[in-house]
């Protein structure tokens, strides 16, 4: 957990949380939340004090992942498939408990890269109201063969009626690690014209194509990047 400076049980102050999937202290956690805590500061004024709740990871593809159809992967990745428990687990055991336990409004973020941004893809069409902003990091759309971009949603119906800001990143990756080649640039890219057809006016979407970086070093850039896009500062 990173608690915002001048956060106080006392006070009737209330902040926005932002959630990170990979969020132990090993994995992205101080380096996000580092960001968050920059961002913040009054001289810098780019994102409103924010919570960040790290939640680390005890499998990923078990926990990210849908089933998938491929064979190969089914054997490749014994574990996988079991992202409804975990999307089960984040509404309705993280969240309430993040709810009741701090100083929380309404806005919610996610924060996820790979598998986890697979994750996020899911839960923005299939449950898009758990989250009002989604930043998603090369995203591993290739699973079971890039079938989430065919997912039918709720946040492309003119009555969704949340205000919903997606952000997707994905640096200079080339070919996924699948039997029938896919670009991960492509694919993110098609995720973002997607969403782009949307009929809801309260959906936005942001794409950026970040060339000098990769699948490795992309992560943290990419969040940087988000903050000015999801929070624009008003033009003077």
């Amino acid at each position: 957990m990173y608690l915002p400076e001048g956060y106080n049980t006392n006070e009737a102050t209330k902040y926005p949380v932002i959630y990170l999937l990979d969020g132990s202290a090993d994995e992205d956690f101080i380096h996000i939340s580092g960001l968050v805590q920059f961002n913040s500061f009054e001289w810098v004024d780019q994102v409103p004090k924010s919570i960040v709740v790290g939640i680390a990871t005890v499998d990923r593809r078990r926990d990210f992942t849908f089933p998938t159809t491929i064979e190969k992967d089914q054997k490749r990745f014994a574990t996988s498939g079991h992202s409804d428990k975990f999307i089960a687990f984040v509404e309705k055991e993280l969240q309430p408990f993040i709810d009741k336990k701090y100083k929380t409004t309404h806005s919610k973020t996610i924060i996820g890269q790979s598998l986890g941004g697979l994750l996020e893809t899911e839960i923005l069409l299939k449950k898009p109201t758990l989250f009002s902003k989604y930043v998603i990091v090369s995203p591993s759309l290739w699973w079971d063969n890039g079938s989430l971009l065919n997912q039918n949603s709720a946040i492309f119906q003119e009555s969704f009626n949340q205000p919903t800001d997606i952000y997707i990143a994905v640096g200079k990756e080339g070919l996924t690690p699948t039997e029938i080649p896919r670009v991960m640039e492509v694919d993110a890219n098609l995720l973002a014209e997607k969403i782009k057809a949307t009929k809801s006016k309260n959906v936005k979407v942001y794409f950026d194509y970040l060339p000098l970086e990769n699948h490795a070093t992309i992560l943290h850039p990419a969040v940087s990047n988000s903050f000015r896009v999801l929070y624009p500062k008003p033009k003077e």
